[in-house]
């Protein structure tokens, strides 16, 4: 099984890894006995290409420079990334999957391999996403123009000028709350204060490790996503999953997708987090969709 991951987060998936022995993000639906049950599958989870955890990103030695590719990185696209995810696969010499599955951008992953690679999985599972992407070339720039404001952005040429951790912070701290953190964290931090710290240094940890060209690089690639538009292509059977308080990708984008699924014979079905966690559902709520997830991978290991 292939586990896609986020726009911001890395393939630490599941289990514990770490000095901090920090928690994978969908740690509650992967291992032994559990929904993707490690007992019964070997699970795979690679950085995506463009990302800041390990594959090829824009912070990675440009070998005809010798410095850092900046924003010189070629353009990528999701076909691409998963490309290059099917490359691993291949050199593992796994010639089958059961299932991808994966949240937000790791969903847009997932339905991308279901009409690149149709025969290559007997299920898909895209959670807290859609089948394409949106905001266009204007959501490039304003994240762009965001970036800029640090002093030392340098066209993305900053990495010999101190870094911009500065607009990082501040934007991972936006994204957080826009994600539901306040929530998750209300019980552990009730005081505003102490929760708002807990807020940036979390901000501050991720900053430091992220870097700013790959999330021109990955939105750039996100916005020109559509695999809607390959969905004849698609032969693998999908559980098709979404938050009922995401902001991001709300339930009311369901019912279109399912058409559109239905109308070209996939064997569809839709289940919606009942979680007042937002976007982060998937993972920090995971007990709340884990039986429906089970049932889903039984159904595929029974070839039913």
């Amino acid at each position: 099984m292939l586990l896609t991951h986020g726009y911001t987060s890395s393939q630490h998936m599941a289990g514990r890894y770490g000095e901090n022995g920090a928690e994978g993000s969908w740690d509650g639906l992967v291992g032994p006995g559990k929904a993707i049950d490690t007992d019964k599958l070997f699970v795979v989870s690679s950085n995506m290409l463009g990302s800041s955890y390990g594959s090829t990103s824009p912070a990675h030695l440009n070998p005809a420079t010798r410095k850092p590719y900046g924003p010189e990185f070629p353009d990528i696209t999701l076909v691409d990334i998963v490309n290059a995810q099917k490359a691993l696969l291949d050199s593992l010499g796994v010639k089958h999957l059961v299932a991808v599955a994966g949240p937000s951008f790791g969903g847009y992953q997932t339905f991308q391999w279901g009409v690149s690679y149709p025969d290559f999985m007997d299920g898909l599972v895209p959670v807290v996403s859609a089948p394409k992407g949106s905001g266009g070339d204007a959501s490039v720039k304003a994240l762009v123009d965001q970036l800029a404001k640090d002093p030392n952005w340098n066209g993305g040429h900053y990495y010999d000028n101190g870094g911009i951790t500065a607009v990082l912070v501040e934007m991972r701290t936006a994204t957080l709350k826009r994600y539901g953190i306040d929530e998750q964290l209300a019980g552990q931090f009730p005081d505003k204060a102490a929760r708002d710290a807990e807020v940036a240094k979390r901000a501050l940890k991720w900053a430091k490790e992220f870097d700013g060209n790959s999330l021109v690089t990955l939105r750039k690639a996100s916005v020109r996503f559509d695999a809607e538009k390959d969905f004849p292509k698609m032969k693998a059977k999908v559980l098709y999953v979404l938050s009922r308080t995401d902001k991001l990708f709300p339930p009311s984008i369901a019912p279109a997708t399912m058409a559109k699924l239905s109308a070209v014979g996939v064997n569809a079905d839709y289940f919606e987090i009942d979680s007042e966690l937002g976007h982060s559902a998937s993972g920090l709520d995971a007990a709340k969709w884990a039986a429906r997830l089970k049932a889903f991978m039984a159904g595929l290991e029974k070839g039913s």
